[in-house]
């Protein structure tokens, strides 16, 4: 019994050590980094995406815009080395919120912020992971990356309904982002108040959350549809998403409004990574 409770004292006072660590002001620096850089790429992904509205081209996804980023003459190298590590150091910071953080609240809170801080964590590190590939000079297609990826499922005997949970997933962390923007739930990351700037800041959170949570349904229903059909050409990405947008009744408005909107969605994430609570 006492060997036990020995260990459990260990395991606690482990953990406490590890969440200490982790409320160090250099991963909060990080995580504001990583923070700072999504909002970057959702605002070049916006304007991107205006440019393929206007009749002009480009990878309206992640990939394109960092490609945007590592054109830059001297800078390129750099700003991928800045990104990569803010966005490793914004997947360790979720990974804390989800582990030793989480840990302290009651156990329902517990499991969904493991789930939303988790899947958080484990995004941000894919971000990472492609700010290096780019950093070594290896850039990629992502819409091409997915279509690969399709195919591949699609020959496996599994692969129709994993396809059509991971497009069920996104669609509904997309229909998160829009619950959490109509009901508000962004108010915890800042301090808005009732001034002219905290309405603004709340108009922006909300137009750019409903953004992504829209842009990421499009993905996954595309990813479903692909595997129900059987056509992995039509698992384009977030790329292919907003390019098919201008074959339908009132397309070219409603590529317009997205863009738009994940371009407040990035200002959001900017201010959030120099004002937000951590």
């Amino acid at each position: 019994m006492g060997a036990g409770n020995d260990s459990g004292s260990s395991a606690a006072n482990a953990a406490d050590a590890a969440e200490e660590l982790s409320n160090a002001t250099t991963l909060d620096v990080f995580a504001r980094v990583g923070f700072a850089v999504l909002g970057l790429i959702h605002v070049l992904i916006g304007a991107i995406a205006v440019r393929i509205a206007l009749g002009g081209y480009g990878e309206a996804d992640p990939a394109g815009a960092v490609e945007v980023l590592a054109s830059r003459p001297v800078l390129g190298p750099l700003l991928m080395w800045t990104c990569f590590a803010g966005c490793l150091g914004l997947a360790l910071w979720q990974l804390s919120e989800a582990s030793l953080r989480a840990r302290h609240l009651p156990r329902k809170e517990q499991i969904s912020k493991g789930i939303s801080s988790g899947s958080l964590s484990v995004t941000y590190a894919l971000f990472a992971f492609m700010f290096a590939r780019f950093a070594f000079g290896d850039e990629s297609d992502s819409g091409e990356s997915t279509k690969d990826f399709t195919i591949a499922m699609l020959q496996h005997p599994l692969g129709v309904p994993f396809l059509v949970a991971v497009g069920g997933t996104v669609i509904g962390i997309g229909i998160y982002f829009v619950v959490k923007a109509l009901r508000r739930q962004f108010k915890d990351e800042l301090d808005f108040g009732d001034s002219k700037r905290g309405r603004l800041l709340r108009g922006l959170g909300v137009v750019g959350h409903i953004a992504k949570g829209v842009a990421l349904f499009l993905v996954g229903l595309l990813i479903i549809i692909a595997a129900v059909t059987h056509q992995p050409r039509q698992s384009t990405g977030l790329d292919g998403s907003l390019k098919a947008l201008p074959e339908q009744p009132f397309g070219i408005v409603a590529l317009l409004t997205i863009a738009v909107g994940l371009m407040c969605y990035g200002v959001f994430a900017i201010i959030r990574a120099r004002y937000g609570r951590m």
